[in-house]
């Protein structure tokens, strides 16, 4: 198929006749969508793509047992849509994210193009429209206004599936680093000052757990994106469709995919609002801020290597300069930041388009399914990077960690309970001027002896109640 022909065929819609390229499957809607919507490269995401055309297959096999299609033409109808779910057909969906805010235009672009191909199938040409018709056939029982709301939520459901798996590798990483480093003792540190020892694998466990609790948030929402409008066509009271259409729809796209989706609750809710969507995006934010936090620490423990902490030492993966010879930068960690920075500016841009649902429909919807999934794809990738390129190789400097320890000033904090807060604040703060430790001052001041001294100061002592 060769897009650069300029043969065209001619096909007209409720607003005339036009030429579209002779080698297209889309139809006259699509083309004037085309021609409409050219202010970015963005284009329908891929998920997004295969929820609509796994929706119309699922609709044709609800019309089939309803008895509103014939088999023939049910069977050219699931056909268009296994290969769309293939992969094939993908240069025949064209148009931009930024479109009319139903998404109406996405909706036919799949239904033209399902119509024309199931047309093909059964001995047909392009642009005839019979004996399967793109709005009659395909779209049959269905609104955009309620296809696109139900694309947007099975495309999510299955999405995060991937960054869940993602997450799961990220904190089995997390873990086997928390139980590896568990007696390597270090300097905790708050407000980026020195504190009270703990043990590299104690820091490493709190990170384990933000990952935990994010993977938490993940599944939590899961049962929310699993409810479906499909069945409220236009604007929740499913005119022009069958009873039975929804629920029948719903099982076979159950069936198909193995997930438990169900109708909505309120199929007015479910097309006016997209209030899932903003959730999600609230929990991909946390875990955006989480990722962040995170990959900011381990630069700062791998700060240096010679004038930093140097607590820990991160792999190697590329030169990081082109004026300074063996320079080695955090490379993985940057790209965390930078992604979740990318993440949160989507979470922004949904909250706002969450809004815009004036009275009984969404009208930001594809701006919504393009932030959702690409800020999905985007941290499942990121969280992988981090667990495979980045934590699985970090080493521990044990040396460095227990250097900093017996420098620290914090020390002198289990001696407040023996002279009391002020008198131990005096002995730290000479120990500061003075370039001694807390315990040899104490010693020096006949505060404590040396075997108490060395049970006191004992860094190993003070990682637990």
């Amino acid at each position: 198929m060769n897009q650069k022909n300029e043969e065209t065929r001619m096909e007209a819609d409720s607003l005339g006749s036009l030429p579209i390229p002779s080698w297209a499957y889309w139809g006259a809607q699509t083309e004037r969508a085309r021609r409409n919507f050219t202010v970015s490269e963005l284009r329908i995401p891929v998920p997004l793509l295969n929820a609509i055309a796994a929706i119309k297959r699922a609709a044709a096999a609800a019309n089939l047992d309803l008895g509103l299609l014939e088999a023939e033409t049910a069977g050219a109808i699931q056909q268009a849509g296994t290969e769309i779910l293939e992969g094939k057909w993908a240069e025949h969906f064209p148009l931009d994210v930024f479109q009319t805010g139903s998404g109406t235009s996405w909706n036919m672009n799949v239904n033209e193009v399902m119509a024309n191909r199931a047309n093909e199938l059964l001995g047909g040409s392009l642009g005839q429209k019979q004996p399967v018709h793109p709005n009659d056939h395909v779209n049959k029982g269905q609104s955009s206004n309620d296809v696109i709301p139900s694309a947007i939520n099975i495309s999510n459901r299955l999405e995060l599936e991937k960054l869940l798996q993602a997450l799961d590798t990220l904190e089995r990483e997390l873990k086997k680093k928390a139980d590896e480093y568990k007696t390597v003792i270090k300097l905790g540190r708050t407000h980026l000052q020195d504190a009270v020892p703990m043990t590299l694998g104690q820091e490493f466990s709190g990170y384990m757990t933000q990952v935990q609790k994010n993977r938490e948030r993940v599944h939590g929402i899961l049962p929310r994106l699993e409810e479906l409008p499909l069945g409220g066509t236009a604007v929740g009271t499913g005119i022009n469709t069958h009873p039975q259409f929804a629920a029948k729809a719903i099982q076979h796209l159950a069936e198909e995919t193995g997930v438990t989706f169900r109708g909505a609750e309120n199929k007015f809710e479910g097309i006016a609002a997209r209030d899932s969507q903003v959730e999600l995006m609230g929990i991909l934010n946390t875990l955006a801020c989480g990722l962040m936090k995170i990959a900011g620490d381990l630069r700062i423990l791998s700060s240096g290597p010679r004038a930093g902490l140097a607590e820990i030492e991160l792999p190697a993966l590329q030169p990081g300069s082109s004026i300074m010879p063996g320079k080695i930068n955090p490379v993985i960690p940057e790209m965390v930041i930078q992604a979740c920075a990318h993440v949160m500016g989507k979470t922004v841009s949904v909250t706002i388009a969450g809004q815009t649902g004036p009275l009984d429909l969404q009208i930001m919807q594809p701006l919504i399914a393009h932030e959702t999934l690409s800020a999905i794809d985007l941290l499942s990738r990121t969280a992988r990077s981090l667990a495979e390129r980045c934590i699985g190789g970090i080493k521990a400097n044990k040396e460095n960690c227990l250097a900093w320890v017996a420098q620290s000033l914090a020390l002198v904090t289990p001696l407040a309970l023996k002279i009391g807060y002020d008198r131990a604040a005096k002995i730290a703060q000479r120990a500061f001027q003075e370039k001694k430790t807390v315990k040899q001052v104490a010693m020096e001041q006949g505060v404590i002896g040396p075997e108490e001294a060395e049970e006191l100061f004992d860094p190993g002592g003070m990682l637990s109640p």
